[in-house]
């Protein structure tokens, strides 16, 4: 067994120049060597080479999907996948013992890096009132003490119930019908932070909260767009994709605030020009775009596709397709063409002929998809900017057909299959009636807490149990002092974890550890060997089993955790099958396909190589919406004001980083080695600033009525980013996105759109 770290890990800030291309042969070494550190090399080779296989492990990290069957490379993984897998699968243990010698106070003062890299969690703990400890509990009695606390409450929606994107279809569908069950729809989960303005935008405007895209499109697309996203970083195998499709003539649009190095240029370590050659260049254009800017360019853009059309009647718009599949096109173009070209200009911080230019390389393509991930989502306009992008679809026809669509990307493992599976605050009537004719109770219909309201509830008293499934829900939430001060009201919090995270740290009067099995674990119930399903970003649903002996005999899977608990708390009423559930997940699947469209005869379907893809109703021609068609919509052009002396801070993800879990104190892509107390500015807003290399700051949030936020001891880094603008890591940075700061609509945390000074460090 490895020994973990005990001591923090020193930080000392080296800057290089940032990369302009990813992958290639450090990526696999890399790979290797954070692999090889975590676990042996065995358990490493079988990881990988099962890694997104027919019959393997399903990749914990991403939603990125993969190839049909038949056209998988033999290691069809990336980088970031590989050292996800086997910190997972690490060989360094967690016991009693360990929480013996650390108290709950101390483990609070530690990074997220040193808490992941102590390693796998093995017993059920409790710290029990008054405590400073964890100590072991039976696992009878942490049910009979969590089932006790929620059986004791005045109403079931003092309970909150959150779910990460780990969890599988079985562990999802389980535990949204025990909480319904036990009579509440709170039911947050990470895509209330992180993709929650794509479902309102996307169902607003084509009926439908998924994207609408395949990789098959994707590779034959002619031009792809990239919003807001950091493939490289954040989904990997998407550059693999995104090099078929320039294989096959398309062209590739990047649109962020930062330049990205795997957008540059691609070297596939899976191919020789990957490994010997200058690889792939992905980006044909690169638009360096101001924070919040994207609204205003894809509705300069459509002014511009409007005016193409005057120019060359019938030759530049969909007329057919706009007549016969969408509404509201004549009051859409009214309002755009009173666009102003000199406000887009000064929101994008781009030049006319830069958009013109764009719009060209439009005009030349008869397939066009965007793609879009949390540069986009995570602002204050979230929701119109997607509904604007749809709008730019629809002009062309870009909906409904081969290598054509919208393709917003999600970067957690099974966060679009735990919605399928209803989890969502919000859901339908028609899937609560479907779980009431299936199950013989009456669901509730009032709609429950996502994340933010969550936080509020528990500050407010309003919420006394949280049971987390996964997640390191305190880290990964907005406003951190005061999210931690919420949970710390709590009389009871719960964690179904496989690592030790900082929400164990911050501790309601009692707390619970429930160490689960990780998905690459075997997993053995009275019903024998059980696999667990999972939904990709491109609604494709397939299978996952693990491969490698469970960290520690005392660990129950998801599954398992969840019903003994459903069985202890609910007591019969309603009557439900929970003992067959954990015996046999296959009767957890069947009940699925008869509650969700689209997974009938789930069992046997899924075990078809490639396993079933969800339909989406815009591939056939039906819109989900209140008229029956496609909606163009009129969005109110909004940029983000940055006073004088202040920039707009976007939090994002290092390059050796998972979630909210750091690897290494490295960001290699970007040039920032030894040091994650950084912020990135550019050179020219530095100046304006009074500030050099090296200064040392600390970022102070303003929101209305002089509110302010501080994270402290941060050191200047001169870097490309867009004028205006600054860019530091997550989640150390969440401490100054407040609360209240949400996008309109979706109530989605704004972290990318953060007013900051620089104030020197106290």
């Amino acid at each position: 067994m490895k020994k973990p770290p005990s001591e923090e890990p020193q930080e000392d800030l080296t800057v290089t120049p940032p990369k302009t291309w990813a992958a290639g042969v450090p990526a696999v070494v890399h790979a290797l060597e954070y692999s090889l550190a975590q676990t042996s090399p065995r358990e490493t080779a079988v990881d990988l080479l099962t890694m997104n296989q027919v019959g393997g492990i399903d990749c914990p990290g991403c939603a990125w999907a993969d190839p049909a069957p038949g056209h998988r490379h033999r290691n069809e993984y990336c980088e970031n996948g590989a050292k996800h897998i086997n910190d997972e699968a690490t060989t360094r243990r967690i016991t009693a013992e360990f929480f013996r010698e650390h108290p709950v106070s101390e483990l609070a003062e530690r990074s997220d890096l040193w808490l992941n890299q102590q390693g796998r969690l093995t017993e059920p703990m409790v710290k029990k009132p008054g405590s400073d400890h964890y100590e072991p509990i039976s696992w009878r009695g942490a049910f009979e003490l969590l089932a006790g606390e929620l059986k004791s409450l005045a109403s079931p929606d003092e309970a909150a119930f959150y779910t990460s994107g780990r969890a599988s279809n079985e562990a999802a569908f389980v535990f949204q019908l025990f909480a319904r069950a036990f009579g509440t729809n709170n039911l947050p989960d990470c895509s209330n932070m992180c993709h929650e303005s794509s479902g309102f935008a996307l169902h607003e405007t084509l009926g439908t909260g998924k994207g609408t895209v395949s990789l098959e499109d994707l590779h034959h697309a002619d031009l792809i767009f990239l919003v807001g996203q950091n493939p490289g970083t954040n989904h990997p195998r998407q550059l693999s994709a995104l090099e078929e499709a320039k294989r096959n003539g398309a062209r590739v649009v990047a649109v962020n605030t930062l330049p990205e190095a795997g957008l540059m240029r691609f070297k596939n370590p899976q191919k020789a020009r990957g490994v010997i050659g200058r690889g792939v260049k992905l980006a044909d254009r690169f638009l360096h775009i101001r924070p919040g800017g994207d609204l205003a360019l894809f509705q300069g853009l459509n002014r511009l596709l409007l005016e193409a059309e005057d120019v060359r009647p019938g030759e530049v718009l969909a007329h057919a397709f706009i007549e016969s599949d969408t509404s509201g096109f004549a009051e859409f173009a009214e309002h755009t063409r009173q666009i102003s070209y000199e406000e887009v200009l000064r929101a994008t911080g781009l030049t006319l002929r830069e958009i013109e230019a764009v719009r060209d390389d439009v005009l030349r393509s008869e397939r066009v998809i965007v793609c879009w991930a949390m540069g986009v989502t995570q602002h204050k306009h979230g929701v119109p900017t997607i509904r604007e992008i749809v709008n730019f679809l629809l002009l062309r026809g870009n909906l409904g057909r081969a290598g054509a669509g919208a393709c917003p990307v999600r970067g957690h493992s099974n966060v679009q299959g735990d919605r399928t599976m209803g989890i969502w605050e919000q859901m339908p009537d028609a899937f609560l009636d479907a779980l009431r004719d299936e199950f013989g109770f009456e669901p509730p219909r009032p709609h429950g807490l996502d994340s933010v309201n969550t936080i509020k509830a528990m500050r407010e008293d309003r919420v006394k149990v949280f049971l987390a499934l996964a997640g390191n829900f305190v880290r990964a939430a907005p406003d951190s002092e005061v999210t931690e001060e919420a949970m710390r009201r709590c009389r009871l919090t719960a964690h179904i974890s496989t690592k030790l995270n900082r929400s164990h740290t911050v501790c309601g009067e009692t707390a619970l550890i429930l160490p689960t099995l990780g998905r690459t674990e075997k997993d053995f119930q009275a019903g024998g060997e059980q696999f667990v399903t999972v939904e990709n970003s491109m609604s494709e649903v397939h299978t996952s089993h693990g491969k490698l002996k469970p960290a520690s005999p005392l660990l129950l899977s998801e599954v398992a955790i969840l019903c003994r608990l459903a069985r202890r708390t609910l007591d019969g009423a309603p009557p439900l099958p929970w003992e067959e559930f954990e015996a046999d997940y296959g009767s957890i699947r069947d009940r699925i396909s008869r509650v969700v469209p689209g997974l009938h005869d789930f069992n046997r379907r899924v075990t078809r190589p490639g396993g079933i893809r969800l339909p989406n109703p815009v591939n056939e021609g039906v819109y989900p919406t209140a008229t029956g068609r496609a909606l163009f919509t009129r969005n109110t052009w909004e940029m983000p004001e940055v006073p004088e002396g202040h920039l707009l801070l976007q939090t994002l993800r290092s390059h050796d980083q998972w979630n909210t879990v750091p690897y290494t104190l490295d960001d290699r892509y970007r040039g920032i080695h030894g040091s994650r107390q950084v912020v990135m500015v550019n050179p020219e807003d530095l100046t304006a600033l009074g500030l050099a290399e090296g200064d040392r700051v600390d970022l102070v949030s303003v929101w209305e009525g002089g509110v302010e936020r501080r994270a402290e001891g941060f050191q200047v880094v001169p870097y490309p980013a867009s004028r205006g603008s600054a860019a530091a890591y997550y989640p150390e940075t969440q401490v100054l996105v407040h609360l209240e700061s949400v996008a309109d609509i979706s109530n989605q945390p704004t972290s990318k759109g953060v007013l900051v000074r620089l104030d020197p460090a106290r």
